[in-house]
């Protein structure tokens, strides 16, 4: 009989349910998860020890560029896997969309190719988001204007297929696409994401999108005569939101407007990190520009903000302290609607038969361990 590993005496939030004194048999995957009092030792059980309070489900990142010194679009697939496990140990992400940008086909080819690989050997990387080039110019953000494209199904269809199907997101903006490309994109798996885009709320109420990117930024922002990117986001029942939570691209009372309009169940914490995370303040890159990070903000030259350093327990910890979301909510923040939006049936929950993936928490919220499909990750 195969040995399993054995959590107890914690805290553990499973993402529909909170089990006060509890404890989580899994190998690979979850066999049971319970309350101590229900707890029977076998023979072949190994006492996990680890210091901390609370466990919750693994974060999922849907949105996040690198870190650590490497981007997706340029890192091999070596480097990639490392920067992936990086992510894994020091911020708790278990699961990981790697993100490209506004680039020459080429480019963007070769990075899908690579993602490709990583992922083949890294099963947290669980999909692609393809940030660009199908974006408007009039809100191309930290995105290089002199390879926008025009939303083109033929293309992305080419894309996926050299990918390994692995693209589940794409941020395009509806006023350039046709229903064609985004009649392609729901056939194949793929949510069309409005972002850097200038549509009107008439325009995004006639279009397919289901999913906003970074709300708040690069996009039509909310007006009292017209609600643009921002109000379809906050508004429309059945489209989910995603938002950057580091107090630098969304103020928190914003951030707070946006949870009480849209609700716990409508929003996912997304990092949008570049590979300047985890990394001396200074000179970077993003998307073939210089970058430059201070005080824990990165911009282009001209003052753009571009992309975040932020990190995914951070983002879990200032969703809870900008608008007094309890952990619960925080939890369906930071995996449960990703795991749901995006097909991830494996993920997003502490729940018999699911994956053994969940993070450990001390009393400050502050990671204590990560576990990935039964294993700890190390940064290493």
């Amino acid at each position: 009989m195969m040995t399993m590993k054995v959590l107890k005496n914690k805290i553990i939030y499973t993402g529909d349910r909170k089990i006060e004194n509890g404890y989580i048999r899994y190998g690979e995957r979850i066999s049971e998860v319970d309350e101590m009092r229900n707890y029977s030792p076998q023979d072949d059980d190994e006492v996990i020890e680890i210091d901390g309070d609370y466990i919750v489900p693994g974060f999922i990142d849907v949105h996040s560029h690198g870190g650590y010194g490497f981007d997706a679009m340029d890192a091999s697939p070596e480097e990639i896997d490392w920067m992936v496990r990086q992510m894994a140990a020091k911020e708790g992400i278990t699961s990981y969309f790697c993100t490209t940008m506004t680039q020459t086909y080429e480019n963007i080819e070769k990075a899908l190719v690579n993602i490709k690989e990583a992922a083949e050997k890294n099963p947290i990387i669980q999909g692609i988001h393809l940030e660009g080039p199908f974006i408007s110019i009039d809100y191309k953000g930290a995105q290089d204007a002199s390879y926008i494209k025009k939303p083109d199904e033929k293309v992305l269809a080419h894309w996926d297929e050299i990918s390994g199907n692995r693209i589940r997101i794409v941020t395009y903006a509806p006023e350039e696409a046709s229903e064609l490309f985004e009649n392609w994109c729901l056939a194949n798996r793929v949510v069309p994401s409005v972002g850097h885009s200038n549509a009107t709320f008439n325009q995004l109420c006639a279009c397919k999108a289901c999913h906003v990117t970074h709300l708040y930024n690069a996009q039509r922002g909310l007006n009292h005569r017209e609600p643009g990117v921002t109000g379809y986001g906050m508004l429309t029942d059945g489209v989910n939101v995603e938002m950057i939570c580091d107090g630098i691209h969304v103020r928190p009372k914003m951030v707070y407007m946006a949870y009480k309009v849209k609700g716990s169940n409508g929003v996912e914490l997304v990092t949008d990190s570049m590979r300047a995370k985890g990394m001396p303040e200074g000179k970077s890159e993003l998307g073939g520009q210089t970058v430059y990070v201070k005080d824990g903000t990165a911009r282009l030259e001209d003052g753009t903000i571009a992309g975040s350093v932020l990190t995914y327990i951070k983002a879990f910890q200032n969703i809870m302290k900008f608008t007094g979301a309890s952990i619960e909510e925080a939890v369906k923040m930071s995996s449960g609607n990703q795991a749901k939006e995006f097909g991830l049936t494996q993920k997003g929950a502490i729940k018999t038969g699911k994956d053994a993936d969940f993070v450990v928490l001390d009393q400050a919220y502050e990671l204590r361990g990560t576990i990935s499909l039964g294993e700890f990750v190390t940064a290493e």
